[in-house]
């Protein structure tokens, strides 16, 4: 489906320091650097893949994905998505692409949402009766009957987002990108958008790139992470090859009466107060059992809770150890 290899990408930026006198000065020569937005990036897709397609501001998602729907040209290196090269065939790879920007709209701000549909029909030159198939399908799935004859500008951002959804996919794309789908939603909203995504996948076989800042998202939807950062290709695998790379580590929350205990090494302080403590325990140091055993003799124990870290944990960790 999607094979990348050897992605570069920089672009001029204009810089100038605060001031007036600087700024009359950049009108007749401004000081460019240049930035280095992609750096060899190589990755491949299969077809019908999840992909969550993660890292911090900056760090060259959405350039990556410009790149993949053909609105950015690389600087070097190779990209082909179902046999095409996307800034060279542009006509014929967005025929298969859907894109959802969260913070951008597709639909026409004044009209309908009904019309905004039939508008994007006659965009990519859909059959009428496909068409209304389609249409039909997704107003179903989406909830989206009541709000069809609504402005999109009248729409609230959990209604806009499903019909950006829907009009994302009445061309039946093969190929979809969501640029964080579910900013700002409600948590029914999401569940619904999730669900949704979900559907698309198992049952149509739709490929999903999905970027976002909610791990929520990534953990609920991606069946493999692909995280970037300064705009090079850090981890490539499942959750599991991200707590893998995280190490062993385990959250313990100890209810307790007495004097606040004290730690042993293989223990890390997350926070304390009267008769609660909860460390972080390195597993490659010290086990449950032992750290337990340490414990036990300070203190009356009440209660003992374990869970591992969220991926939003482990994901923040990733971004200090390659300092991102």
């Amino acid at each position: 489906m999607i094979r990348v290899r050897g992605i570069n990408k920089s672009f001029r930026v204009a810089r100038r320091k605060a001031g007036l006198s600087r700024a009359v000065k950049a009108l007749f020569s401004r000081e460019q650097e240049r930035v280095q937005a992609l750096k060899d990036i190589s990755f491949d897709i299969a077809g019908g893949e999840m992909v969550g397609y993660i890292g911090p501001n900056g760090a060259g998602k959405s350039t990556t994905i410009k790149v993949l729907c053909g609105i950015l040209t690389p600087d070097s290196g190779t990209c082909e998505i179902m046999g095409r090269v996307p800034w060279k065939e542009r006509l014929a790879h967005v025929r298969d692409i859907g894109v959802v920007f969260g913070q951008r709209s597709q639909l026409w701000w004044d009209v309908p949402v009904d019309d905004s549909f039939e508008l994007i029909r006659d965009i990519y030159r859909v059959d009428k009766a496909l068409y209304q198939a389609t249409r039909d399908e997704l107003v179903a799935l989406l909830g989206l009957e009541e709000i069809l004859m609504t402005p999109a500008r009248s729409l609230s951002l959990g209604q806009r987002m499903r019909c950006e959804l829907a009009a994302s996919l009445l061309h039946r794309p093969r190929l979809l990108f969501l640029d964080e789908p579910t900013i700002g939603l409600d948590a029914v909203s999401k569940l619904a958008v999730r669900q949704f995504i979900k559907r698309m996948n198992l049952q149509e076989g739709t490929t999903v790139i999905l970027t976002t800042h909610d791990m929520q998202d990534i953990e609920a939807l991606a069946q493999r992470i692909i995280l970037i950062g300064r705009g090079r290709i850090l981890l490539d695998g499942g959750l599991e090859a991200l707590k893998r790379h995280s190490g062993d580590r385990k959250i313990l929350t100890f209810e307790y009466r007495g004097e606040k205990p004290g730690l042993c090494p293989g223990m890390e302080l997350v926070s304390s107060q009267e008769g609660r403590l909860v460390v972080r325990l390195d597993q490659k140091r010290l086990s449950t059992a032992q750290a337990l055993a340490h414990i036990i003799p300070q203190v009356e124990l009440i209660d003992l809770a374990t869970a591992s870290p969220s991926a939003e944990e482990m994901v923040a960790a990733l971004y200090q150890e390659y300092s991102i």
